[in-house]
């Protein structure tokens, strides 16, 4: 499915149709006729009609390959199993947007109250959560509805062809009508952008009384053969764009300042705010972004709401705030009442422990984040990281699904991995919490559809082979390969690629953790990372510059004893500007440096950065995790539980054709698994990478292929079939 590029602006809508003109070589008064209709802010849906036959439905997705949703499409009253008409073609992709209305949205969360459960923010959350049940009798329940709009794949005669029934959008629109499928009354054809225009500020006027969201209003050339011509840029078409609807702001008060810390230990702030209504709904809570935002500067220092004298103006609790909500996003605070702050109100302090355990926030070079460094320890992150921990490329446990996984974190069962492999010593603690699942899962079925659930039985409790299952599976998983272990501990920035890497190299995990006790001491500081971001100076000057602190005579005067370090430092002109610049006075300078270099990354560290495919940055995220406390702890409770293998060293091909090259795998490969091709890659001395660069050097596309090949072809990076890829290792 398609983006669209988006216009705020009327002189924006004035700027696409001149460059449509352009592009098509039209004059000024040449005829070029556009349709324009409401955006509904929905979900989108793709249906594919056979022979006129409903036959599969899918959600967006990535733009590539979406959620197969067909069974829950197939309830949606508006969307017609068959469609009704001779010139309908034999393939037919219809796609629209699937949303639900404003009373059906009011009458659902009613429901939702009485039965207890949690309330749906909006009416697109509503109609995406309906839509991805995974019982269609739940969706059926709920008050879908669906406007069609644009069309994909379509045939004639039973071949990939343009069996379209009209040559122009807005007749293909009117073709839909006459099948049988829902469009929107508010789609008009306009010959010039005042028409355009007028129609966007009608619609805009009467905007609250449509009965369902829409976030603005979108313009496509009507002529197809002009959309053929227009073309695209990336997967955004010149011929459309969307004239969003502004913000809307209100003004309220901001109570307090709460943190959030989010499943990958994200620390993030949210404003509790005095409720106010914006848009039709109650805002109680908006985003604050990061430390930088309520300080009031963007990643450039710069101030991002203006200056009180030198200041930047901050957000602080019990200020006077403007929020600002558009569609669906976040509401978020956009700027402060200054006039309105209180004589009390005192800069916010970013905390720098983790308030759900305690643990240090750290923030990254160049990162707006802090984040949580207690990892599978911290309870905001403990779902999350179990979920990753037993995942297939990680510990591979049959049964540990996202469901079970939460059922059992819920249940009070599993707070750590090391737990995992415990649980069967609590079997039947953990059949009660299956249980209970499956009765939940039932009473919600009867409430949503009105049927009576089929009652649990006591015969059928002790029968519950499923627990069973899932012990024999995690008994399979206590012995993994050092990789697969070092992976799974879902440490920042330490990819499967890091941990083969460190594997290699270590071979066991003795030799993994000796190398992380004597790196995290040398680990480099602030202050060293300070220095390196210095501009134009680099790396060879920061060492040589915070070496020479240790020269300088403490005696001598300041100004006299920066220009003694940068002459032995031996820096240029424009790096002397570049230092001054960054630390101000030559006191403060030579404090900061002689701070640098007593945070300089010590050889230990140096030496674990030096392993290929590490480097500094997961050097550090892995020096981070090992010097809290509490990640050693949870390191001994593992490894009582499992046994990790050393890593062997396979003779690795250096000769052959593939032997140094970056391949990527993409699409579903036929000879082979995707585990099985990455390792026969290694095996032959290829590096195999998850994402497409310019120093990709094959990829490799198996059947539907998507977002990878399509970027591979934008660089040039040489595409292979499976077969040319296997001829090519030698392996066919």
């Amino acid at each position: 499915m398609l983006s669209l590029g988006n216009a705020f602006a009327d002189e924006e809508v004035d700027e696409f149709v001149a460059r449509v003109r352009r592009f098509l070589g039209l004059t000024a008064d040449a005829n070029l006729v556009f349709t324009a209709e409401p955006k509904i802010d929905g979900l989108s849906c793709s249906l594919r009609y056979e022979r006129g036959q409903l036959v599969q439905a899918a959600t967006r997705g990535d733009g590539f390959e979406g959620e197969d949703v067909t069974a829950n499409v197939r309830t949606i009253a508006e969307i017609p199993s068959r469609l009704n008409g001779e010139d309908v073609p034999d393939i037919f992709e219809v796609r629209g947007e699937v949303y639900m209305g404003h009373g059906d949205f009011a009458a659902l969360n009613e429901r939702q109250r009485e039965a207890g459960r949690p309330l749906f923010a909006n009416p697109r959350n509503a109609a995406a959560g309906s839509l991805r049940q995974l019982d269609s009798r739940i969706t059926a329940s709920r008050p879908l509805r669906f406007f069609a709009y644009a069309w994909g794949a379509v045939s004639e005669d039973g071949r990939e062809g343009a069996g379209l029934p009209a040559d122009t959008q807005f007749g293909v629109i009117e073709a839909f009508a006459r099948w049988g499928l829902p469009t929107n009354p508010l789609t008009v054809l306009c010959d010039s952008p005042a028409q355009m225009l007028a129609h966007y500020h009608r619609i805009g006027d009467g905007r609250a009384g449509l009965g369902y969201d829409i976030d603005g209003v979108v313009y496509k050339v009507n002529s197809l053969a002009l959309q053929g011509e227009l073309g695209f840029i990336a997967r955004s078409p010149r011929w459309a764009i969307a004239h969003k609807f502004p913000a809307e702001r209100a003004i309220t008060q901001l109570e307090r300042i709460e943190i959030q810390v989010g499943r990958t230990g994200a620390l993030t702030p949210v404003a509790k705010l005095t409720p106010i209504t914006v848009g039709g709904v109650v805002v109680s809570n908006a985003s604050l972004h990061n430390e930088d935002y309520i300080r009031g500067i963007g990643g450039d220092g710069a101030a991002i709401r203006g200056a009180a004298g030198d200041t930047p103006i901050d957000i602080r609790e019990g200020d006077w705030v403007t929020i600002q909500r558009a569609g669906d996003v976040i509401p978020q605070v956009v700027d402060v009442v200054l006039e309105r702050r209180p004589r009390d109100a005192v800069p916010y302090v970013f905390p720098t422990v983790c308030p759900a355990c305690g643990s240090h926030a750290v923030r990254e070079e160049g990162e707006s984040v802090r984040r949580c460094t207690g990892g599978l320890i911290c309870p905001a992150q403990a779902v999350e990281r179990i979920r990753h921990f037993v995942a297939r490329d990680a510990f591979d446990i049959e049964g540990l699904g996202d469901e079970n996984v939460q059922t059992l974190f819920e249940a009070g069962l599993l707070r750590t991995p090391a737990d995992i492999f415990r649980l069967h010593r609590r079997g039947e603690e953990v059949r009660k919490a299956f249980l209970a699942q499956r009765e939940e899962r039932a009473r919600q079925r009867e409430l949503e559809t009105g049927q009576a659930r089929k009652k649990v039985l006591t015969e059928e409790e002790r029968q519950f082979l499923g627990v069973d299952k899932l012990f024999a599976s995690i008994d399979l998983r206590r012995e993994v390969t050092l990789a697969r272990f070092i992976y799974a501990l879902g440490i920042r920035h330490v990819g499967e690629v890091t941990a083969k890497a460190l594997a290699r190299t270590y071979r066991t995990i003795e030799a993994v953790r000796a190398a992380l006790e004597a790196a995290s001491p040398g680990r480099p500081g602030e202050a060293w990372t300070r220095l390196l971001s210095v501009p134009s100076v680099g790396q060879v000057r920061a060492e040589a510059l915070a070496r020479a602190t240790d020269e300088i005579d403490p005696a001598a005067e300041p100004a006299a004893a920066l220009r003694d370090l940068f002459a032995r430092a031996k820096l240029d002109a424009r790096q002397r500007v570049a230092v001054r610049a960054a630390y101000g006075a030559e006191g403060e300078a030579l404090a900061a440096l002689d701070a640098a270099r007593r945070q300089m990354p010590g050889e230990a560290f140096l030496a674990l950065a030096g392993v290929p495919d590490v480097g500094e940055v997961a050097a550090t995220s892995l020096c981070e995790f090992y010097v809290e406390a509490h990640n050693r702890a949870l390191l001994d409770e593992l490894l009582a539980e499992v046994t990790v293998t050393p890593a062997d060293q396979p003779a690795v091909a250096s000769g052959g054709a593939v032997a140094g090259k970056t391949v990527v795998f993409t699409g579903a490969l036929e000879k082979m698994t995707r585990d099985g091709a990455k390792a026969m890659a290694e095996r032959l001395g290829a590096k195999v990478a998850g994402s497409v660069s310019k120093k990709t050097d094959y990829v490799v596309a198996g059947a539907d292929a998507g977002s990878k090949l399509a970027k591979a072809r934008d660089l040039g990076v040489a595409v292979l079939t499976e077969d040319e890829w296997l001829a090519l290792a030698g392996e066919a």
